[in-house]
């Protein structure tokens, strides 16, 4: 998936309908809202609400830095 897909306007958290972000080199979607990252596997995003992945303080900083730096 990249980051221009139009795809990626309609996909929203399974838990809270929120937006996701793409992460390309984590290859996931990631909601920051609940920490929650899911996997893309094989081009396909995994949205069952049992694929998110619970993400650490560390790294949920370490990807908003990350998008920060992809927006500008």
């Amino acid at each position: 998936m990249r980051t221009d897909d139009p795809l990626l306007t309609i996909l929203a958290c399974p838990l809270d309908k929120g937006p996701l972000s793409l992460l390309p080199e984590e290859d996931a979607l990631y909601n920051p809202r609940l920490h929650l990252s899911y996997p893309i596997v094989d081009g396909i995003p995994q949205l069952l609400p049992s694929s998110g992945r619970k993400v650490d303080t560390v790294d949920h900083e370490r990807f908003l830095s990350s998008l920060k730096a992809s927006a500008t």
